[in-house]
Formats: C-alpha cells, structure tokens, sequence
C-alpha cells in the first residue's frame, strides 16, 4: 500500500557576509531570501522541508573571527520560533539548521525539527567537525552529545546527518537502526576535492540502510572567504539509491519529491542487510586507533 509523503529542500546563497553589517542585518538578509522559497513550499504542498547547514547567514568557517560566535542562538530560539510559526502555517514539518549557543563558549552546528503543528520536537548536533583549511570548523563547533535522534514528525520519521557527517557510514547505520524513513543531510560544499562524492557516498548510505535522503548545499561564492563555489544539486534520492529530484549548479530554489515510504519495506524485503548484520563481529569499530 502507497505512502505518499511531499519533501522538499530549499539551496539558496548568503546576500549579506559583511561583519560591519551586524548580526541582525545578517539574518534578516538570509531570511529575505529563503521565506518566498518556505512559501513556495507550503503552496506546493510540501510535507517535510529541510533548509541548509546554517541556513540563516553565511558559511563563516574559513575565518577564525570571534564576531561570527555572535550568529549563534538558543534552540530553540528566536528563529526556530519563527520557523514553527511557518510550520503551523503550512501543517509543514521544518528542519531548521542553525547555529546553537548552549552557554557562553559552547557552541554547536545544530538542527532543530519541527513537526506540521509548529511543535519543537528536539535537535540533532553535528557529531563529526573537520578542522582543514577553508572548514576551520572546531574553533565554532563543539562536537555533538545528542546520538542520532529520530523524530516522528506527523508525516514521516525523520533523522538528521550534517554536511561532514556524511562522510562516516557509522551514524548514517544508527539511523537507519533507529527507525528512520528520511534523513536530511544539509550541507556547506564547494568544488573541489569531495565533489565527486556528492552523489557517491548518500545514495549508497540509502541503499545500504534502506531509507530516503535529502542532501541540501548552498549555491554561490561567499566573500571575503572565497574559498569556491558552493555548487547547489540538491537532491532526493530512494532506498535504491535512484535521484528522484535534484536542483540546479547555481539557482536559489525549492527542490521537490514525492515519496512511497512504503518502498522503504520493498526494498529491506529484497535485500536483508539489517537481518544479516552480525554486530558481535563489529568490536572493533568502537576502538579508537
């Protein structure tokens, strides 16, 4: 029997990177920019809807600036009370990437997910931070201490992977173990080295777990950083690992698919790969070398 579900994913580029704009100004201009797109969405009649990796203002990481610890907000928070508002609105579950402050110097890249009735229903924390050139990622982000949530929105259940997470199979498994029918991965990407990977490594997380992925990046180049070209193809794919929609190298846009959460069971039918795990084998893994 069909279970149909809506989702969709907004990329977009950051209008306002200029630290003598201030943090309001900041904001405010990332969400010009992505309110016409929730709308669009909520018009369309999209169900599940996940924003980008620290959707509300740039990708600041190639600097090591203190100013940019000033972007970061309780979850919830202002913005996330405004994002359940546009969730009510639309009876749209939201996933809300955005920068979290826990206390004064603890900090983390957060998503927080809200379910159709504008219900706060918890937050996912990125569990893996690289600190490479152009990601000084760890002078921002304290590794999460949350696991690897799923939520039960009204519609779906729904896990949260972000950006460099998708690199490590170990949580895209625990998700899968831990009842997950979509799981949204919101990125900051530039071309580059793990360009090739892009659709590689998530379509084969949904094949080997037997759920949906939404992978969302930004678009655009963000000065003073310039560090590349964020290279947008936002996409769903199913549990066969088959692009079901993908967006386009350098538009703002709303990418839209529809989804048969009943393949979900077709799939894991076909291929057994959750009977057939033998964790007792698997010690190793946890140990660190």
């Amino acid at each position: 029997m069909s279970r149909i579900v809506k989702g969709g994913l907004i990329q977009a580029h950051s209008p306002l990177n200029d630290e003598q704009a201030g943090v309001e100004k900041i904001k405010a201009a990332a969400l010009s920019v992505h309110l016409p797109l929730i709308e669009k969405a909520g018009r369309q009649g999209v169900q599940i809807l996940c924003l980008q990796e620290i959707f509300d203002g740039p990708y600041f990481c190639p600097a090591q600036t203190p100013f940019w610890y000033r972007m970061a907000e309780e979850v919830p928070g202002p913005t996330t009370e405004e994002m359940a508002a546009l969730a009510k609105k639309h009876a749209m579950a939201i996933v809300v990437p955005i920068y979290e402050r826990e206390m004064a110097g603890v900090y983390y890249n957060t998503a927080a997910v809200i379910d159709a009735d504008g219900r706060y229903l918890g937050k996912y924390r990125k569990n893996h931070i690289p600190q490479t050139a152009g990601f000084w990622e760890k002078y921002y982000f304290k590794p999460g201490n949350l696991g690897y949530p799923v939520f039960q929105t009204r519609y779906a259940k729904v896990g949260v992977y972000i950006c460099y997470d998708r690199h490590f199979p170990e949580g895209a498994r625990a998700l899968g173990l831990a009842g997950a029918e979509i799981v949204v991965n919101p990125s900051a990407t530039v071309a580059g080295l793990s360009q090739y990977l892009w659709k590689l490594e998530q379509p084969a997380h949904a094949v080997a777990n037997g759920y949906f992925i939404g992978a969302i990046n930004r678009v655009g180049t963000e000065a003073p950083w310039n560090i590349g070209k964020f290279y947008g193809h936002s996409y769903w794919c199913d549990p066969r690992g088959r692009i079901l929609a993908e967006g386009s190298e350098e538009a703002d846009e709303l990418v839209v698919a529809e989804m048969d959460l009943a393949q979900i069971d077709e799939v894991r039918d076909t291929w057994q790969f959750f009977r057939d795990r033998r964790p007792e084998s698997y010690g190793t893994l946890t140990e660190q070398r």
